[in-house]
């Protein structure tokens, strides 16, 4: 149906050209939706959202040259109006916060894409907003909680490293003694009892990634 009104034009952006290959597929699949353009990382898909101006983009987190969330933020400051959906095998309910502040409309895990991506494109192409059940869970779970502050993020992902304390302080400039102090609060916000469970904790929460 290209040509027609009722179409929903699509971009899709990963930098896994199998995973592109395959949503695709399932958009060839539907007589109401045209994959329009492709891009493998966040400036191509900059390029792509301009020259094309898609109703609905599909858009990946962990990509390299440009995060998927830096990629949202800079599409919506030029075109406010776009529609993002995040397609991501990272559920953190920290990502997901990040993600629907920069504007994302829809939250989608990759083994769900089969399933539901269709679905998923016609309800956020009628201005609604999707977000899985587990997601929400997870987003409520969490809700009452202080976050991290960026100070307690950098000793976070410098632990995730490998680093001591005293390695941590030269590399921030600051005492080991507060070092242990940004330690201990990381510990007690993110409730884990050691530093490997809490860079567990932030991975999987998507407050840091490696």
């Amino acid at each position: 149906m290209p040509g027609d009104a009722a179409v929903i034009r699509i971009l899709t952006v990963d930098d896994h050209a199998l995973l592109r290959k395959g949503i695709a597929a399932l958009i060839d699949a539907e007589p109401d939706m045209e994959l329009v353009a492709e891009a493998a990382n966040g400036r191509e898909a900059i390029a792509e959202f301009k020259k094309h101006q898609p109703d609905i983009t599909l858009m990946d987190l962990q990509m390299p040259e440009m995060s998927g969330i830096e990629c949202i933020i800079a599409i919506r400051s030029d075109f406010p109006h776009a529609r993002v959906i995040v397609l991501t095998t990272y559920p953190g309910d920290v990502q997901v916060v990040r993600a629907l502040k920069a504007g994302a409309r829809a939250y989608l895990l990759k083994n769900q894409v089969d399933a539901e991506l269709p679905e998923v494109i016609r309800a956020v192409h009628a201005g609604q907003k999707c977000i899985p059940p587990e997601i929400a869970a997870a987003l409520a779970e969490h809700t009452a909680e202080v976050g991290l502050s960026a100070r307690e993020i950098d000793v976070l992902r410098l632990i995730a490293a490998g680093n001591t304390n005293k390695e941590i302080g030269c590399k921030l400039f600051i005492a080991e003694e507060t070092v242990k102090s940004h330690v201990t609060n990381i510990m007690a916000k993110l409730q884990t009892s050691d530093r490997t469970h809490a860079v567990t904790t932030a991975l999987k929460r998507g407050i840091i990634d490696l």
